[in-house]
């Protein structure tokens, strides 16, 4: 399983910038996605290595 940030639409936002406004919090909203990791050879995994350096992000490969 992998999550990140969900992207809500105006009313889910809404729920939730209300819900951080009566608890004086801030709330984080994620979505999960059920996952398999992919098999890399080496050269790929350098490939990604280098390109997350580059970019300063983290990627995952998945089927």
């Amino acid at each position: 399983m992998i999550c990140s940030l969900s992207q809500l639409d105006g009313t889910g936002l809404d729920q939730v910038k209300s819900a951080e406004k009566k608890m004086g919090k801030t709330l984080l909203a994620y979505s999960c996605y059920e996952t398999k990791p992919e098999e890399l050879s080496a050269s790929e995994i350098e490939q990604i290595r280098e390109l997350e350096k580059k970019l300063g992000i983290l990627l995952v490969a998945v089927r």
